[in-house]
């Protein structure tokens, strides 16, 4: 039996549904519009379609949205200077960086110098630790997009052995601190780790987040195991030109699996409805309100 398609663009669009219309109640019962300011650095040109994409998102659920571009050549100095004052800015609840940055800044700094309360990327040293002792914080987005879309298909997560293929901390590390969190039993492999058809092969659930273009085939995967395919990789066409692929190969793990996530459509559209999200919890928590159900971790 084919194994369930997990459709996380359809998910992401559930998700977008509910955090508009807490936005429209935010506004209309405690006159606050969460407002996520985004910074990007240089033009690189995948960079430029995702802040638009997030612009455009953002004013769609009915928030306010802050662009501000800056040269590549811009000094750490004034890159820092503008994050203080959005820090300060009691109108953005969300702060982000767009990643990666012009070689000549401080990736670490300018992360750790966004307010943790309003760093709805997850990434700040204060909200990685607060994960990791599972305190509440701010989560990464695409690892609390995976979890979503793994609670909603299992329910209760609870006792089931997972394996996260990645060690990254944007993705392996934090997701590794979810799953835990929801009670599974947790293995962080990765592309050294010894025998690794044979972890992957004990898992009920398999996220794959490592970077390699269909490193992960369907002989790894446990008959009705629920595999999450975080990678997003090009690659040639027999034919002539490209096209995306994830990490795992897809044919003949959904040949196997109980469910998996396509590439593309997959756990992608989920990361700008999970910041759409953690900006409107960090709106909700900086105003005391009480904070949307679901839509956290």
């Amino acid at each position: 039996m084919a194994a369930q398609v997990i459709d996380g663009k359809a998910f992401a669009a559930q998700i977008r549904v509910q955090v508009a219309e807490h936005v429209a109640r935010l506004q209309e019962q405690h006159h606050i519009v969460p407002g996520l300011a985004v910074v990007l650095v240089g033009e690189d040109p995948a960079s430029q379609v995702y802040v638009r994409s997030k612009g455009k998102q953002t004013l769609e659920v009915g928030m306010n949205s802050f662009e501000h571009k800056l040269d590549a050549d811009k000094s750490q100095i004034d890159l820092l200077a503008l994050i203080e004052k959005l820090n300060a800015d009691p109108s953005v609840h969300g702060i982000l960086v767009q990643l990666p940055l012009p070689n000549h800044l401080d990736e670490d700094l300018v992360i750790n110098s966004i307010a943790p309360e309003k760093d709805v990327d997850g990434f700040h040293i204060s909200n990685v630790g607060l994960l990791g002792t599972g305190q509440k914080s701010m989560v990464p987005c695409t690892p609390l997009g995976c979890l979503m879309m793994l609670r909603a298909h299992h329910g209760s997560l609870s006792g089931l052995n997972a394996v996260v293929i990645g060690r990254s901390n944007i993705v392996g590390k934090p997701m590794a601190q979810l799953l835990l969190g929801d009670s599974c039993t947790v293995t962080i492999a990765h592309s050294r780790t010894k025998n690794l058809k044979d972890v992957v092969a004990r898992a009920d659930i398999v996220v794959a987040a490592v970077g390699r273009a269909q490193m992960v085939p369907g002989d790894w995967i446990k008959p009705g195991a629920t595999v999450v395919d975080v990678g997003i990789n090009r690659i040639e066409k027999p034919e002539g030109g490209t096209r995306l692929v994830g990490d795992v190969d897809y044919d003949s793990c959904a040949a196997v699996a109980g469910a998996i996530t396509p590439v593309p459509g997959g756990v992608g559209p989920m990361t700008i409805a999970c910041l759409l999200a953690n900006t409107l919890t960090a709106c909700c928590r900086s105003n005391g309100i009480d904070e949307p159900q679901g839509l956290t971790a």
